[in-house]
């Protein structure tokens, strides 16, 4: 029989200790699972941000059609000798864009836009790589936290994808009577790149801090602020794809006054091409209107997020918030500078980067709206 123990008595040495509640392998290896697959993901993360610079250049200097196989293997070996540079020049030279645009090129023209293609082409394969052997790694370890192999098999899957699309993209620019790549085409490229970086992004902010925090966080989501930047990622998404399809054609080459279109609001040609939906895929002054007004009400959407964020009770979203509206308020000013000089490469090149920026802080600003930092009591005179 159990003996009766006074009401006042200290039952911390009789009583059996607790054992403290296990934790997942999250919490077990902070830093050798989630802290090095960060890691892994930020290398990532600049590894495509750079793809898409270098492929921006590629387009710019109309490199992309100069390699006209697909040899995701052995493609990897650039000409060795003189004799394979003639061959690989005497194929560019059955195309039209070198029978109707670059007509009496000479080897050494053709070897500036050669490298130009094969170092994008490489850098795919080095991310390839990059991410197969940090996959492996980390699976073969056993060191990718709980729920997280799906997700980094997507962004692999993914990756292999936009590998497949840029040869699709490649093979329109093939075609007779051609002498660039499709629009579209380019646009689906590029957008896919933007959905691998954003992803890359999100997932490297979900690794920044600890899984028990996160979910406390998220206990004190701002939901309706979420929301709208839910909203104005997928806007700054639809703007990146219509500028794609700017670029593709070379349309922000054309009109470069601003805010008017060669001194008209509404550009007569605006609908010329038949049959009517060609005209938004292959017409200068239709792409390029969209592109511009398209403009003004994702920077009138982004103000209105804006004057939500601001009011956040938390200061890092907040400050989230401000990044974004100086980035977009940069965006503008630089896409402006850009039409009225006629879009040289510098200024086409600064432009897509900023896109890319602009990309993140939105992501960065979402995120935080979904799962917000708790401000520090220290330095606010213990106030809670």
């Amino acid at each position: 029989m159990a003996r009766k123990r006074a009401i006042f008595e200290d039952v911390s040495a009789t009583s059996t200790p607790r054992t403290a509640p296990q934790t997942g392998v999250i919490d077990r290896h902070p830093k050798g699972a989630r802290g090095a697959i960060r890691i892994w993901l930020m290398a990532l993360f600049a590894l495509v941000c750079l793809m898409i610079v270098v492929g921006g250049m590629t387009r710019l200097t109309d490199s992309g059609l100069s390699i006209t196989e697909w040899r995701p293997v052995t493609g990897a070996i650039p000409p060795l000798n003189a004799e394979m540079w003639q061959e690989e020049f005497d194929k560019y030279r059955q195309i039209d864009q070198y029978q109707l645009l670059n007509r009496g090129m000479t080897m050494d023209e053709f070897k500036i836009i050669y490298w130009w293609e094969w170092g994008h082409r490489q850098l795919g394969r080095v991310i390839g790589l990059v991410w197969g052997v940090g996959f492996l790694f980390f699976w073969l370890t056993k060191r990718i936290p709980t729920g997280w192999t799906p997700r980094l098999l997507a962004l692999g899957a993914l990756g292999g994808v936009q590998g497949a699309i840029g040869w699709w993209m490649v093979a329109s620019g093939l075609n007779e009577g051609m002498i660039a790549v499709a629009s579209y085409r380019l646009a689906t490229h590029l957008g896919l790149a933007f959905v691998i970086l954003g992803m890359i992004a999100w997932y490297t902010f979900l690794l920044n801090r600890p899984e028990a925090e996160l979910i406390a966080a998220r206990r004190a989501r701002e939901g309706k602020l979420y929301s709208m930047s839910t909203g104005l990622m997928h806007f700054a998404f639809l703007q990146i794809i219509l500028g794609a399809l700017v670029a593709g054609i070379d349309a922000g080459r054309g009109y470069t006054d601003w805010p008017l279109m060669n001194g008209v609001f509404l550009p007569p040609e605006l609908l010329a091409m038949q049959p009517l939906w060609v005209n938004f895929f292959e017409n200068p002054a239709t792409t390029q209107f969209i592109h511009r007004k398209a403009g003004y009400l994702l920077a009138i959407f982004a103000l209105v997020v804006w004057l939500r964020g601001r009011k956040s009770t938390h200061a890092a979203t907040r400050a989230a918030f401000h990044a974004m509206i100086v980035v977009m308020g940069a965006q503008i000013a630089l896409g402006i500078v850009t039409v009225l000089y006629g879009a040289p490469w510098q200024l086409g090149i600064a432009h897509q980067a900023t896109a890319v920026l602009l990309w993140v802080v939105i992501i960065r600003a979402r995120h935080l709206a979904q799962f917000p930092r708790f401000d520090s009591l220290r330095g606010q005179g213990g106030k809670a």
